[in-house]
This record gives C-alpha cells, structure tokens and sequence, in this order.
C-alpha cells in the first residue's frame, strides 16, 4: 500500500500568493554604501502544523537608486504573523519583494530560525541569484566569524 505524503504541493506553496502591504521607498542620496536591517523578533506560521515559527531576518543590500522605508517594510514583516508559510519560502518571498520594491544593486536575506523539535534553520537567499558572500559570515560589528584553519607552519 502507497504512503501518503504527509507534505503536499498545497503545504509547500502555501503563502506564496498572500497579499502583503507595499514596502515604500525614498529616493538614495549616496552611493556605494551597505543597509542592514534587522528583524530579530520575526513570526510566521507552519502551514502544515499550525504552530508558530520564531526567528531573526537580516536584510542587507546596497541600495541603487531607492531605500526601503523602515515603517512600512515593518508593517510588510508583520504581515507574516499569522500567515501558514514554511522558512525557506519565508527569505525567498522577502528577498523577492525587497528587490521588486528597492531595486538594489545587491540584495540578501537571512532567516535564523529557532528550533522546534530539537531543530533549528537558517536560510539564505542573495540577489542576484547565486551571489557566493553575506551575513552568514559577519558577526553583529562586521568582523568575519570564519576561524583560521590551522596549516602547518602557520603559526
């Protein structure tokens, strides 16, 4: 007898289409500098179990021509609230709407979320797509946290 699947392509679309308040920008005044931005009490929903989700967003881009508005990407954040969606869509639809809204010259999203049954997750997603570098490797004053693997003769 064939198993069920427990997740469908219900569970894994779920929250893709929601509709969420516009992100509003203003016009940048300088050029070749960074923005991070950082949500450390973010909150969606499992679309499978119901239960909340827990984490931190980190956004960083280098803004072109616009700057995300913090009140209004707040409110865009809160929107998640309540919202059945799994991690990993979580940081693509930000990073996604991050880009249609600011048009930056590079963007990423990190979401660290916290555990639930022993497990934690952090995803990463960077525009455009494939960018290899981000704040998975900076600590909260920008110095890398990558330790110097030990050779011979290095020290």
């Amino acid at each position: 007898m064939a198993k069920s699947p427990r997740y469908t392509a219900d569970h894994a679309a779920a929250g893709l289409d929601a509709k969420f308040p516009e992100i509003e920008t203003w016009p940048n005044q300088f050029p070749g500098y960074e923005i991070v931005v950082d949500d450390p009490e973010f909150t969606s929903v499992c679309p499978k179990t119901g239960l909340p989700d827990f984490g931190e967003l980190c956004i960083r881009y280098v803004p072109d021509k616009l700057c995300l508005e913090l009140k209004s990407l707040k409110e865009y954040l809160l929107a998640y609230r309540n919202l059945g969606i799994f991690q990993e869509n979580v940081v693509n639809r930000v990073l996604e709407d991050v880009v249609r809204w600011a048009k930056p010259v590079w963007a990423e999203v990190k979401g660290e979320f916290r555990p639930r049954g022993g497990i934690s997750t952090t995803v990463v997603a960077r525009w455009p797509r494939g960018r290899a570098v981000g704040c998975g490797m900076r600590g909260a004053r920008g110095r890398s946290r990558r330790r110097r693997q030990w050779r011979p003769g290095s020290m």
